[in-house]
Formats: C-alpha cells, sequence, structure tokens
C-alpha cells in the first residue's frame, strides 16, 4: 500500500517557520487573549452576580431580582438595619483590602486607558468587585453593571500584562474586557461591542472590532449556558401609535436630560457636602447604608440594583404619583450611596430613572392626547435609553442595548429621537458625560488624555541633555561676565554650597543686567529666578507641555531627585514638542495599519 509521500525537508522547515511566525505574530496572540479574555470575563460576570445573590440572601433571606417586593413585608428595622451593616462592611473592606480606599468603576477604566497606559491592577480589580457586591447584596441603590465592566477590564489588562501585549494590543484587550462584562450583564453582544468602542477604545478599526467581537459572544455564550438567553428587562411589544408623536418623544428627551443632569450633579452635591462637614471617609458607608435603609423604609424600590421596580415601570405598572416619588427617592437613594463611597456604578439607576420618567411623561401625554398618544410602557422605554445614554456618554450602545431588548424597529425610532435629545442636553449644561465628571472632580484633565496617552511610556531622562551651566550663588559680577562670554548654555543653574538648584539665570536677562552702569544684584543668588518647575530623569513626558505652556517655559531643570534638587541636565520644551509628533505620527500610522 502507497502512502502519501512526505514533504521535502525544506518544504517542511517553510511551512514549520512559518507556522511559528504566525503564533509569534502578536495580532494572532490578541485573538487568542480576546477568546480567553471574553470566557473569563463572562464566568467574572455570573460569579458577581451569584455572590450579590448570596449576600442578599444573607440579609434580606432573599436572593433573587424582586427584592422590592420581598422587602416590602419586612419590619421596618430590618430594612433600617441590613444597609447599615452593608456600610459597615464597606467600610472594613476599603481600609484593609482595596489600596486606593474607595470603590472603583466604569471611570478607572477610561482612566487607565487614557492615561496610564492601559494597565489596572487586578487587586485592585477584586477589592471593588468586593465592595460593590457587598453595597449591593445589602441593599445599596446603585448598578452592578459598572462594577462588573471594572473587574472585567482589570482581568484584560491582568492578561494583556501577563503575554506581554504592546500598548495598543493592551487597549484591545481593555475593549475586550468591557464588551464582555457589558453583553454577559446585559444578554446584549452588540451592545457590549459598540460600548467598549464608544467609551474605551476610541476608534472602530477591524484590528480592534474583531477581537472584542470575540470576546463580547463569548461573554454572551456563558451567559446564556448558565443563566439562559433572558433579557435584562421584560418589554411588552408596544407600538406607536402614529408618528405625528415624534415631537413628544423630541419632549421627552429634553427632560429626561434634565433629569440625567440633576442626578449627576447630585452624587457630586453629595460627596461635596461630607466634604465640607468633614466626615471621615471611612464612616462614611455606614452613615451612607442608614440613609438609604431609611428611605427604603417608605420606598423598598430603592433598594439594590432595581431591576423589578423598572421591568413594572415598563409593564405600566405604576400610577403617576408613585413614578415622581420614586424618581426623587432613587435619585437621592443613589446620590447618597455613590457619595458615601458605597460600592456600585450607573447604569441600573440611570435606566431606573429612565423608565419612570418616560412612565410619567406618557401617562401625561395619554391624558392629554388620548388619540395620539401611545401606551406609556412606549414612553418608559424610550425614558430609558435617553436617561442612560445622557448619563453615560453613550448614545450609540444605548440604543443598541434597548434595540436588543425589544427587537422592536419603530420603538427603536421613538428611543433614537429621545436619545439625540437628551445627549444634547447633557453635553450643553453639564458639559461631560458622568464618568468624565467623576474624574474631572479628581483634577484629571481628559483636554490633555491623547498627549498623556501618547508620551505616559517616555521618560524625561530620554530627551534630556547635559550641557548644563552651573554656577555658584555667592559668584559675582566678574565671575558671571566671564561666564557669559565663554559660554551658549541656554540657562545657568545658581546652586548653593550644597549643590542644591536655588534658582535660574537666563542668558538675556542676565547679559541685560552685565550691561547696567549700576546694576542692581552683586551675586547669581540675588539675580536668579525661582525653579518653581523642576522634573526628575524618571518622570515621564505626560503632562510636562502643558506645565511648561503655562508657566511660559522653554526649558526646565532636570534634578536628580525632588529631595536633592541637584541639577543633571535641561530638559528643551522643543524636544518634547518633536517627540510628542514622533509619537504622534507612530500612532496614526499603527491605527491606519488597523483599519
Amino acid at each position: 500500500m502507497k502512502g502519501v509521500a512526505d514533504p521535502p525537508p525544506e518544504r517542511r522547515r517553510r511551512l514549520i517557520d512559518r507556522a511559528t511566525a504566525v503564533v509569534r505574530r502578536e495580532q494572532f496572540l490578541i485573538f487568542l487573549s480576546a477568546l480567553l479574555v471574553g470566557l473569563v470575563a463572562g464566568y467574572a460576570a455570573l460569579g458577581f452576580r451569584l455572590a450579590l445573590a448570596a449576600i442578599q440572601w444573607l440579609g434580606y433571606g432573599y436572593g433573587g431580582d424582586s427584592l422590592a417586593s420581598f422587602a416590602a413585608d419586612l419590619p421596618w428595622w430590618r430594612i433600617l438595619l441590613i444597609p447599615t451593616l452593608g456600610g459597615v462592611a464597606v467600610t472594613l473592606i476599603l481600609r484593609f483590602v482595596v489600596p486606593s480606599r474607595r470603590p472603583e468603576g466604569v471611570a478607572e477604566v477610561i482612566e487607565a486607558a487614557a492615561l496610564h497606559g492601559n494597565r489596572m491592577s487586578l487587586r485592585q480589580g477584586f477589592g471593588a468587585a468586593l465592595v460593590s457586591v457587598t453595597t449591593l447584596g445589602s441593599g445599596g441603590s446603585a448598578g452592578r453593571e459598572g462594577p462588573v465592566v471594572h473587574l472585567c477590564a482589570a482581568l484584560a489588562s491582568a492578561a494583556a500584562q501577563r503575554f506581554r501585549i504592546g500598548r495598543s494590543g493592551a487597549l484591545t484587550l481593555l475593549g475586550c474586557g468591557v464588551a464582555s462584562g457589558v453583553a454577559a450583564s446585559f444578554n446584549a453582544p452588540i451592545a457590549g461591542v459598540i460600548f467598549a468602542h464608544e467609551v474605551v477604545i476610541g476608534h472602530y478599526a477591524l484590528r480592534a472590532f474583531a477581537p472584542v467581537v470575540i470576546s463580547a459572544v463569548a461573554g454572551t455564550i456563558v451567559t446564556r449556558i448558565h443563566i439562559g438567553d433572558f433579557p435584562a428587562f421584560q418589554l411588552q411589544g408596544h407600538e406607536i401609535t402614529s408618528f405625528l408623536e415624534m415631537p413628544a418623544f423630541a419632549l421627552l428627551g429634553l427632560i429626561s436630560g434634565i433629569v440625567a443632569v440633576i442626578f449627576a450633579r447630585s452624587v457630586a452635591a453629595t460627596e461635596d457636602a461630607l466634604d465640607r462637614t468633614k466626615v471621615p471617609d471611612l464612616t462614611r458607608p455606614v452613615l451612607g447604608g442608614l440613609a438609604v435603609g431609611a428611605i427604603a423604609i417608605l420606598f423598598p424600590q430603592v433598594l439594590g440594583v432595581g431591576y423589578e421596580a423598572t421591568n413594572i415601570a415598563l409593564g405600566q405598572g405604576y400610577g403617576l404619583r408613585l413614578l415622581v416619588l420614586l424618581i426623587i427617592a432613587k435619585t437621592a437613594a443613589t446620590a447618597i450611596t455613590l457619595g458615601c463611597r458605597l460600592g456600585g456604578g450607573v447604569f441600573s439607576p440611570s435606566l431606573y430613572l429612565g423608565a419612570m420618567t418616560g412612565g410619567a411623561f406618557g401617562i401625561v401625554a395619554g391624558t392629554l392626547f388620548p388619540d395620539l398618544a401611545s401606551d406609556h410602557g412606549v414612553y418608559a422605554t424610550a425614558g430609558m435609553g435617553a436617561l442612560a445614554a445622557a448619563v453615560l456618554g453613550a448614545p450609540i450602545s444605548t440604543v443598541l442595548i434597548v434595540f436588543e431588548l425589544t427587537s422592536d424597529y419603530q420603538v427603536t425610532l421613538a428611543v433614537m429621537v429621545a436619545v439625540v435629545v437628551a445627549t444634547v442636553v447633557m453635553t450643553q449644561v453639564q458639559h461631560r458625560s458622568f464618568f468624565h465628571s467623576q474624574l474631572a472632580r479628581r483634577g484629571i484633565n481628559f483636554a490633555a488624555a491623547s498627549e498623556a496617552q501618547i508620551l505616559v511610556e517616555h521618560r524625561v531622562r530620554e530627551l534630556a541633555r547635559h550641557d548644563l551651566e552651573i554656577v555658584p550663588a555667592a559668584a559675582g559680577l566678574e565671575d558671571l561676565r566671564r561666564l557669559v562670554q565663554g559660554s551658549n548654555a541656554a540657562a545657568f543653574y545658581v546652586t548653593d554650597g550644597d549643590g542644591r538648584l536655588i534658582g535660574v539665570l537666563g542668558p538675556r536677562p542676565l547679559t541685560s543686567h552685565l550691561l547696567d552702569p549700576e546694576p542692581r544684584a552683586a551675586t547669581a543668588a540675588d539675580l536668579a529666578r525661582p525653579a518653581d518647575l523642576v522634573v526628575t530623569p524618571d518622570q515621564t513626558l505626560a503632562g510636562i507641555l502643558a506645565r511648561m505652556a503655562a508657566r511660559q517655559l522653554d526649558h526646565v531643570p532636570v534634578v536628580e531627585d525632588l529631595d536633592t534638587r541637584k541639577p543633571v541636565g535641561i530638559l528643551h520644551r522643543a524636544d518634547v514638542l518633536a517627540a510628542y509628533n514622533r509619537a504622534l505620527v507612530a500612532a496614526r500610522a499603527e491605527e491606519h495599519g488597523e483599519a
């Protein structure tokens, strides 16, 4: 029997070399990592949900989504006690487990992508997840999707670091974690993909798009295997009565945008009020849990993620008065939860508030125009999408979430109209999304984010020049004249007897002073201007351009360290600009290569 002949040795070696080259290519590694990240993130989202249900069962004796109905039959003291105990537990976790001493969410993922080279701490990811699952399980009024996204992104960042993937690939994997987290939370893979690109990655190049799709699909499959193919919200088959209603949906968008602004500012106002009263950081979660429990005595619908109440509003189960009261109660409870540094996100609360706002608007519209207005469930659906889009700053992915939940093209048209108007209102009044507002309050300016992202991996030592001139503080006029005549230095560094930098002399001011017939200063120390801006060799270049421009400096001293302040070099603004331009060209070339 004749067998198939083996290929010649040379040909076999070439095939092996090609296969090895493919495996070693970073893009191939990213695809494999995307699949792994999607599966791990899907199970992380599933684990978060199960842990939340377990803690909720320990506190309330019930682990399902219908917490409000169950809690309504509990004694008032128990409703007050459980969130308070949850606050105590969160305080202990923040004190002993979480390095940053504050919960984290989507804002920190955006910060990592923009400013930290796409790197996140896995320990911080697990710690933040533990804070949020404890908060939500004990009844804290917030969302579970944001913490899940943060945990999944931290896992993706860990994979990128483990496999030594470059900055561009690490950003793609960060998006993979975010996409899988959103897809697994909402059972909405398309929305997960778009949210990751819209909020984190910032572009839709094919090289990034394909791995993100893989992760979103993998995370969705994990959820559907273990939980089933059920949407996050049970929506009825609503229809738009007339296309003449479109102005009404635009008006709903305006109102939803206003509610979104109030919601975002209420969280900031709560933080500011606690800062003014100087309440210690580690006691805030306890006070927050106590306050949320007090609100829940009257309105148990505010407890937890609030999916039950949102579903009831979408199903037209609440009257106008209760809808308005729940908007106020949920806004207050969520502002207290987040402002007091309890864990959780804003996905679910924004959907909750949007459904209540749209439902109330729909009842009023139906009363005024009974022949034209659709069921107020349609308005609740449109309001849910509009308010969430305004808060999250993600209009495209929010529309897709609603479309995947409803599979109704007509309702999606109403959602699109409301989303556009609400987003414009939020942009014009608040100027940024909720996440960017959180970062802005910490002093993170995204106007300079692109510079920081490009230069964050470059350090001062790469560009520092060492042709510096050092002048003793006691140098007299004759010494200074000889120094100017024999030097082309951009600046002269004045140091004390210990070699510590005390000031800078510019050539032009120094020359003008020496030509003065009656010079006012006798020594270099008298003439030098203070060196209020110095950098160290290990410092990154991110942000240096902005600081030099603010002080109108063409160069800054490079010191050995900030303690000794011993000058070791000089950093020129022109050199930093040239490095920034080179990095920008390289980044754009890489991005076009992905398309």
